[in-house]
């Protein structure tokens, strides 16, 4: 499937626990918070984000509850079509930024989801450094303590794994996994996790 699908290459599908507590999409689109688009205009270029200029026309609206992602940007015209406008400096046509329901009751993440999607309509297509930085900078995301719906990914992401439980090489240490990343150390004798 394309990119919409739900077919990730037999993966299963993301954000599942999260998203199965959403229960309705609000009657009114998503708002693009007061000064966010000018937040962005600052710190791009032109040349970076040549459709920036346009970001005031983006639609913006909520993605279908079954959604296993967060946000998502539609260019509606083929990507090598949206390639040769970025280069000619033409308008990107009609683009729509989807967000996902859940959303609505995680602001700074809602923020950070938008921003994140906003970036992508201006131009900024592809998920490099220079983009994550400008996320992080225009609207950092929420701490995992601060957001439930992070919390809910990661506890997901966790019982998908295998390993449940670290073992540390050297001192023979069992702890619980609590973090999707493999530790660094060991916490009773603090040597290089391995």
């Amino acid at each position: 499937m394309g990119m919409a699908g739900n077919d990730f290459g037999g993966r299963l599908r993301r954000y599942v626990t999260a998203i199965a507590k959403a229960v309705m999409t609000p009657d009114t689109p998503p708002q693009i918070p007061e000064g966010l688009i000018a937040q962005i205009t600052e710190k791009v270029t032109q040349k970076e984000a040549p459709f920036v200029s346009h970001l005031s026309r983006v639609r913006v609206t909520w993605l279908e509850l079954e959604a296993d992602r967060l946000g998502n940007t539609c260019f509606e015209m083929p990507p090598h079509e949206v390639e040769i406008r970025k280069r000619q400096r033409m308008p990107p046509g009609p683009v729509t930024v989807s967000l996902h329901p859940i959303l609505v009751d995680d602001e700074k993440l809602f923020n950070h989801t938008l921003t994140h999607e906003l970036l992508h309509a201006a131009g900024l297509t592809q998920h490099d450094t220079r983009h994550a930085d400008l996320v992080d900078e225009i609207s950092p995301s929420p701490k995992l303590s601060e957001s439930p719906i992070l919390q809910d990914i990661r506890d997901q992401a966790l019982a998908q794994q295998e390993v449940k439980d670290w073992t540390c090489g050297h001192c023979g240490f069992i702890w619980s996994r609590t973090t999707v990343k493999a530790p660094s150390r060991c916490p009773k004798c603090a040597r290089p996790f391995k």
